[in-house]
């Protein structure tokens, strides 16, 4: 528990073992760099004191018969295994897009400082609280809703308006049908009478 308690203090340090009041109170570091650290001093941990004798621990015997062979093999051991950590690291940041993303958070955090006002903290009234923040999004959904409405009735007004505008041009022409027929057998008639003229006997 101790060692781990000293490796944790060491982590919080940096990779370097400075101590984070080294750093200016302005000054912040990106939390890129700060997971980078972190990988860093981990790694620095696979090699620290008495890893070496662990190592050998385990593999008394040979390491009895063939101390330099088994140098060679803990040095190329803990050299792919701190390759295959950062490549397994490396994806792991790709997958999940940790670098645009703690980007993302060290900006709004920025921001939030730039800002200066307080930020939003419930009040410890629930529905004081719910209405705060529904009350917002509600009014916002309602001018939406609205403004379709009014563009929905304009598009209605002219959907009418052309309705009219039709019944009025058939209603013309129906006028002009009317007119015609009328005129048609206005002509039939005066036909008629004119030969019923020509045939009648002298």
């Amino acid at each position: 528990m101790a060692e781990v308690s000293r490796d944790s203090e060491a982590a919080e340090k940096g990779p370097e073992g400075s101590s984070p009041e080294a750093v200016p109170g302005d000054a912040t570091i990106p939390r890129v760099k700060l997971l980078d650290a972190i990988v860093d001093t981990f790694l620095q941990k696979l090699v620290a004191d008495r890893s070496y004798e662990r190592f050998t621990a385990c593999y008394k015997h040979f390491h009895q018969l063939n101390p330099e062979v088994t140098q060679r093999i803990y040095d190329k051991f803990v050299v792919q295994l701190q390759t295959s950590i950062r490549e397994e690291i490396s994806e792991i940041k790709e997958e999940g897009n940790l670098e645009a993303v703690l980007n993302s958070l060290d900006k709004i955090i920025e921001e939030g400082r730039e800002r200066g006002e307080p930020a939003w903290r419930p009040s410890g009234i629930p529905e004081k609280d719910l209405c705060s923040v529904m009350a917002p999004y509600f009014l916002k959904q309602q001018d939406t809703l609205c403004h379709q409405v009014r563009k929905q009735e304009a598009k209605n007004q002219e959907l009418a308006d052309a309705v009219l505008a039709g019944r009025r041009q058939v209603e013309e022409l129906q006028q002009q049908v009317r007119a015609l027929q009328q005129t048609w057998q206005a002509l039939h008639r005066e036909q008629r009478e004119l030969l019923s003229v020509l045939r009648a006997p002298e």
